[in-house]
Formats: C-alpha cells, structure tokens, sequence
C-alpha cells in the first residue's frame, strides 16, 4: 500500500525493532520513533536503529522530528531501548516496594524528594498498568521466566486482569480518578500488602537512593551494551524523557558526580540488601577502579 520507498516508524514503547523489522519489504527503510506521555508536552522524541536500519531512515527520522520541533536522541536497538528500560526499572521499584509494606503514599512523596516529577505509581497509572501486563508478557516470552520479578508480577496481574484497574484510562488504578474531583490514592493498595511496614522504622535516604540508583545503573548497562553511545544523549535523554531529578545533570552524571568508585559501593549495598537489579556492570567496576568517569572514557573524538 505504502510502496517500497517508504520509510515506516514505529511508536513501540519495548518491542525491539529489529525483531518488527524482518516482516518489511526493506528492513533498512524500519525505524523507531519513540514519543512519551503526553506527547504535547514532552520534549523528548527517541530514535530507534534496528539491526539493518539505513541511513536515508534515520537523516528521515530526524528531520521529521526537527520539523514538529521536538529534542531528539539516537539509539541503538534492545527491549526497551533507552528512556523504557531505566523508567521501567524506576516503576519496577515501586512496586516492589508496595509489596515489601512501604505505605503507597509514602513511595510517592519519597520518589518525589528524590527529585523525580511523579510517583512510580502514578506514572505507572499514565501509562496503563494493562500495557504493562502485556509487557510484562511480552518479556517472558522473549527472554524466559526469570527476566520478571515474581512479586511484581503478582501485582500486575492482580491490578491489570483479577481488578481491571487499568490506570486513568479507565478511571481506577493505583489511584482513583473521581469525576471533577482530585485523584486520590485507592485505599484497597493497603489490602494487597502481606506485610506492612511502619514508616518511622523505614530509611527514607534509602528508598531515595534505591530510586535513583536502579535508573542510572540500567543507563550505565545501556552505555556499556552500546545502546547508547554518548552520555551527552543518555543524561538529555533522562531528563526531558522520565524527569530524572534534573539537579543531578542525568543518569550519567548522576554516576560520574558521585564518582564511580561510591556510586558501585551503593549498587553493591544494595544488591546485598535488595537483588541484583542494582549490580553494577563490569565496565563501570572497572571504571571504579581507575576513577574514569563516563564523561571521559565516552568522550567525542576531536576533528583533527
């Protein structure tokens, strides 16, 4: 219908386009354009090279992107590409923290000290908590059981299929979204918790830490996959894609402003505490080791 010479986007927000790619005429001419909720008012627009994406598609996809005026980032190709992967692991930690006892609204008001602009769980409502059922799927599929946290599966699928909270889309989600009044959090979160924790025995520094420090370790895994090439475009990226606290300058800087040496002692205390969700890649314990930041050993070649 389209002809062979057209060059097809998709919005996908975790499907990698390479595997969506395979079923076109000219795999070069595929290419991901990854706009964020709400379109009208973010800034980021994230541009997504498969395996055999040309050059004609992304000088396309980017002029596109210029002309509706919004800031875009390139990466390379993996579930989730960039912004999806380090915001997943941001609502993931919510989640999990729901389901530890910490009281929802004090996961709210503790992500938004941490300088984050919502909670996870509200993000989680923007979203649709039914789209990340199916993620969630979607994810096990591709890569097997153990690539999803049971706990936190256990809650989707109690929230998205046995409750039908889907978020604001329909009205009920981890909030509730009365008619011409303010949403409120859903006083039944309370009901799902097998344990609940009391907030003056709970270190607030800690879950701070624990939602900054997931995000940007999944940036550093994606800078040492490939998937993005520049810290430059992973700590823009963060900001103006999932507001990641604009006063640490990004995921990255975040990293390199603390010093990869204290920032891999965090990861470490925490993986002993939590999981290795928060494992630090091996480059970056290299990295700790020599004090190289990402800012330097990533930076852009000089023109002779």
């Amino acid at each position: 219908m389209l002809g062979p010479d057209v060059i097809f986007a998709s919005n996908t927000s975790t499907l990698p386009i390479t595997s969506l790619a395979t079923e076109a005429q000219k795999p070069e001419n595929f290419i991901g354009i990854h706009f964020f909720s709400p379109v009208d008012k973010m800034l980021l627009v994230e541009i997504i090279m498969g395996a055999k994406t040309g050059d004609k598609a992304l000088a396309t996809a980017l002029d596109f992107v210029r002309l509706i005026k919004k800031t875009p980032i390139v990466v390379n190709d993996t579930r989730g590409f960039y912004a999806n992967r380090c915001v997943g692991r941001y609502i993931a930690e919510g989640h999990l923290m729901l389901m530890e006892g910490v009281p929802p609204a004090m996961i709210e008001n503790v992500a938004r000290m941490a300088g984050m602009p919502v909670g996870p769980l509200s993000l989680n409502d923007e979203v649709a908590i039914d789209l990340s059922w199916r993620v969630v799927q979607a994810t096990k599929k591709d890569l097997g059981e153990q690539a999803v946290d049971p706990a936190q599966e256990k809650l989707i699928r109690t929230m998205a299929v046995d409750l039908e909270r889907w978020g604001r889309k329909n009205g009920k989600g981890f909030y509730d979204y009365p008619q011409g009044g303010k949403k409120k959090l859903w006083p039944g979160l309370a009901d799902l918790q097998a344990k609940k924790l009391d907030p003056d025995t709970i270190d607030v520094e800690e879950l701070k830490q624990r939602f900054l420090a997931v995000q940007a370790v999944e940036a550093a895994r994606t800078m040492t996959e490939n998937v993005v090439t520049d810290p430059r475009e992973a700590d823009v990226g963060s900001i103006l894609g999932f507001g990641f606290a604009p006063f640490t300058g990004g995921t990255i800087s975040y990293i390199d402003f603390m010093g990869p040496k204290n920032f891999v002692e965090l990861c470490d205390r925490l993986t002993a505490k939590y999981g290795d969700r928060f494992a630090p890649p091996a480059m970056l314990r290299e990295m700790a080791k020599t004090g190289e930041t990402f800012y330097a050993k990533f930076a852009p070649k000089k023109a002779a």
